[in-house]
């Protein structure tokens, strides 16, 4: 009898893209086996070290390579890559995470280099430079704007604690009339009169209503 043939094994999809692993103070590159003789590489995330990693990984032919969106961590490795020609894809991490079994950052990287390889990774959004750029200036703006309202609050409560109830007499305390008055405080000037006296002419309350309201309890420092 013709001896029965032994089911083949299934060939395993091709390795092609290698993967970059960030973290905060080392990064881990993976690329396959059949690259180089070392195929996981780990590399400190100091500008030098990442050119360094840029380096090896063009010297093993690499021209596509993956890396995890992982806080802002990625953005200099992104950088120094793609000015090194390399086309690279920003992946979600939380779309490779479900995954047990790897305890380590060197599995980390061989597993998601293999998911990148069979084309199991999506790309995430990531605009042209001088979008980015635009991009970060809103940003920067956005937060000044609220660190701004929230040192105003600052100065009111800080007011109110003395009794002086600036913000009920004139529109706003950072407006002309407001902001002279409190850096005359700050400045140590504690005169109501003298205080009042500074009251813009478009202020539309009196001096003598202003007066009142900065008769406060002065608190020292």
């Amino acid at each position: 009898m013709p001896k029965a043939r032994s089911p083949s094994k299934p060939a395993g999809l091709p390795i092609i893209h290698p993967f970059v692993d960030i973290g905060s103070r080392f990064h881990v590159a993976a690329v396959s086996p059949d690259l180089c003789d070392e195929p996981v590489q780990t590399f400190q995330a100091f500008t030098s070290d990442l050119e360094r990693m840029a380096d090896w990984l063009v010297g093993t032919g690499t021209r596509t390579v993956v890396m995890e969106s992982t806080g802002v961590y990625w953005v200099a490795a992104f950088e120094v890559l793609e000015s090194r020609g390399l086309e690279v894809i920003l992946a979600n991490a939380r779309e490779a995470r479900a995954v047990p079994g790897r305890k380590s950052d060197v599995n980390d990287a061989q597993w998601l280099q293999r998911l990148h390889a069979c084309g199991l990774l999506r790309a995430s959004f990531r605009p042209g430079r001088d979008i980015a750029e635009l991009r970060a200036y809103l940003r920067a703006r956005e937060r000044h704007t609220d660190y701004a309202a929230a040192h105003i609050q600052h100065m009111q409560k800080a007011l109110t604690f003395m009794n002086i109830q600036l913000h009920h007499v004139i529109a706003t305390i950072t407006g002309v009339t407001g902001m002279r008055i409190i850096r005359a405080i700050v400045g140590g000037e504690r005169d109501p009169d003298k205080l009042a006296a500074m009251r813009d002419v478009r202020c539309k309350e009196s001096i003598e209503t202003i007066r009142a309201a900065l008769v406060g309890n002065y608190q020292p420092v």
